[in-house]
């Protein structure tokens, strides 16, 4: 299980890899205070979270645009 945390870069989403620019993620990286993180006021019925990997799970935001249910670029 450690190999697994050690991969996980909690910047980036779980489900597409994208970054998800999580603000709490950027204050405790940093130590600087940020704006509340887009995820606050996000809809997040739409959002595959079944999806994120048992191993990701609370380890790693998802973006917007899966949060939205939204399908990834090609």
């Amino acid at each position: 299980m450690a190999a697994v945390l050690d991969t996980i870069d909690a910047t980036r989403c779980p489900l597409c890899g994208e970054q998800n620019r999580c603000a709490m993620e950027v204050a405790r990286e940093t130590g600087e205070p940020q704006a509340p993180c887009w995820c606050m006021a996000a809809d997040f019925r739409n959002a595959p979270l079944a999806a994120v990997p048992e191993e990701k799970r609370g380890k790693a935001c998802i973006c917007a645009r899966c949060a939205a249910g939204a399908p990834a670029d090609s």
